[in-house]
């Protein structure tokens, strides 16, 4: 072989091996081809996969949508604040009859779920029923399971209620069966709205004022003592609620049967005698009658009376023997409520307390709402009412009678579900001047009477206390319901608060400090509506003041 010969052999193979020398654009065009095909077959493969998926939850859903329809809207707070809303999520389960090689399940199912009780486990794998191992399972959980190739093992999907917020609004928002069907609360009132609609339903409630009240309402219980309590936060004007808390409560993602009295909805459902607080409805109605005027005197007022065989008496004996309208609601004088209740009247009194919706059950937007008790309405009855004992009602229709009192007598309904407010349309039940009275008078209470715990500085508190005793098996005991009614600020009256505290008991420990004052002191000098329910409410206006002032 010449050596010419050699160099163009070689010349060949280095040419045949050289990717310089190959046509770019046929390398292009190759590659092209390459990433089309591919593509081709990657979309058919997420097509199918996507059909599969679809067809797969249709055919789940089909099967559970009399049971578990994920059409349940979203239940929010006023600010979009998700409280209730409806998730997929994956049970797992064994079904005994499945299992081939018990021994290897249990070592699988160790590794898989190390915090599970294995002989627990063994034991209902015995029982040859099918039974849940572990609920909402991670997908790290269920990739493992997946990867275990065990048939046994079922994974079940399943859509079910979560509430973000736990405790926060369980006596609103209420609780859902196992089918998916409301069984209390909104969740119940509103169950075929909910099921049927796309858009979430929106309540009035607004969750960082939930928050407050409950937080305030839980550290009365710690300081003292007492069984349970309610605090209700509503606009005057339009009804909207803007906090409803009762306690105790209880966390709404772990549903139990609640058969303990003791977890009612107090707000709404407790009926109780309120004592004290009704003697603003008493003078109201005499104001508005045009029976009384505020400076009007009673003269030579006696410190006891007797009625029916009991004795009525002032709780405060070194009251004035002469008092005026405005005194006898400033000082809380039972003797002096009396007097005007009997001026009043039976049929103006009835009349007067159903026009604001003291006396029979009320419509509301859940179905746990409690009815005040009938009575017969006799000469005593008549006594005894116009200072808030012998009547029941709750503290939902006392925020609502408060209301009405103070927005110039408007006919006002509360409400959970936000809406739009015609102002225009509101029914006026009262004369024009009985707000602007009592409202002078609520303020006085709080500045010079029974209420100077709650004189937040800024916010022109106005209220009245009421203490009254709790009744077990027909008697009075010595056991106490504390309740303040408030409206905020007096001088454009916009916000009621009713805070009520069930059996409180003396506290030795907790420490007084004066608002609008300096100095402090410890220990619970009296057993009532002043000394704790009036210290709990203006621990939340005052957390509650600069969120209302900014944000509404």
């Amino acid at each position: 072989m010449t050596q010419n010969s050699w160099e163009n052999k070689i010349t060949i193979n280095k040419s045949t091996l050289d990717f310089k020398d190959f046509s770019e654009s046929k390398f292009k065009i190759s590659l092209n081809r390459v990433a089309f095909i591919f593509l081709i077959i990657f979309s058919i493969i997420l097509l199918y996969s996507t059909r599969v998926i679809y067809l797969s939850s249709k055919l789940f859903l089909s099967n559970n949508q009399k049971t578990n329809s994920i059409n349940r809207a979203d239940i929010t707070d006023r600010n979009g604040n998700v409280i209730s809303k409806s998730v997929f999520v994956t049970n797992v389960g064994i079904d005994p009859k499945l299992v081939k090689d018990k021994k290897k399940l249990l070592i699988k199912l160790q590794y898989t779920f190390p915090e599970s009780d294995i002989s627990e486990i063994k034991r209902k794998i015995l029982g040859k029923k099918f039974f849940y191992i572990k609920k909402k399972v991670t997908p790290d959980q269920i990739q493992k399971i997946r990867l275990l190739g065990e048939k046994s093992i079922i994974l079940e999907p399943k859509i079910i209620r979560i509430y973000p917020d736990k405790n926060l609004f369980s006596h609103v928002v209420g609780q859902i069966d196992d089918e998916n069907n409301g069984i209390s609360g909104i969740e119940k009132s509103f169950d075929k709205k909910l099921k049927n609609r796309k858009q979430k339903l929106i309540l009035t409630l607004d969750k960082h004022l939930q928050y407050i009240i409950r937080d305030e309402l839980i550290n009365a219980q710690n300081i003292f003592k007492n069984i349970g309590g309610t605090g209700i936060l509503m606009d005057i004007n339009n009804g909207e609620i803007l906090s409803l808390v009762s306690i105790p409560d209880y966390n709404l993602n772990h549903r139990e049967d609640i058969s303990d009295k003791n977890y009612i909805n107090r707000a709404t459902k407790g009926v109780y005698e309120l004592g004290s607080v009704f003697k603003s409805f008493t003078i109201a109605a005499a104001l508005n009658y045009k029976l009384v005027s505020p400076k009007d005197e009673f003269l030579n007022l006696k410190k006891k009376m007797r009625c029916g065989g009991r004795i009525i008496s002032e709780y405060d004996e070194d009251l004035p023997n002469d008092l005026n309208v405005e005194d006898i609601l400033v000082y809380s004088s039972n003797i002096g409520s009396v007097k005007i209740g009997e001026i009043i009247g039976k049929e103006k009194m009835k009349e007067f307390l159903g026009s604001i919706g003291i006396l029979d059950k009320m419509k509301f937007d859940i179905e746990e709402v409690g009815t005040p008790l009938s009575f017969k309405w006799r000469d005593c009855k008549l006594k005894t009412v116009s200072y808030g004992h012998g009547i029941t009602t709750t503290p939902i229709q006392l925020a609502k009678g408060y209301a009405i009192l103070a927005n110039g007598g408007f006919q006002v309904n509360p409400t959970l579900i936000k809406k739009k407010f015609d102002k225009l349309k509101r029914q006026k039940i009262l004369n024009n001047d009985v707000s602007v009275n009592l409202n002078y008078m609520l303020r006085k209470v709080v500045t010079n009477g029974t209420a100077s715990l709650s004189d937040v500085e800024g916010y022109e508190v106005g209220g009245k206390t009421g203490t009254a005793q709790i009744v077990e098996n027909g008697l009075y005991t010595k056991k106490k319901i504390n309740t303040f009614a408030s409206v905020f600020p007096i001088s454009n009256p916009r916000y009621v608060l009713v805070v009520l505290l069930e059996d409180t008991k003396l506290s030795k420990d907790y420490v007084y400090k004066y608002r609008n004052k300096t100095g402090s002191f410890q220990g619970t000098p009296f057993n009532t509506a002043g000394w704790t329910s009036v210290e709990i409410a203006g621990k939340i206006i005052d957390k509650i003041g600069p969120i209302l002032a900014t944000k509404y």
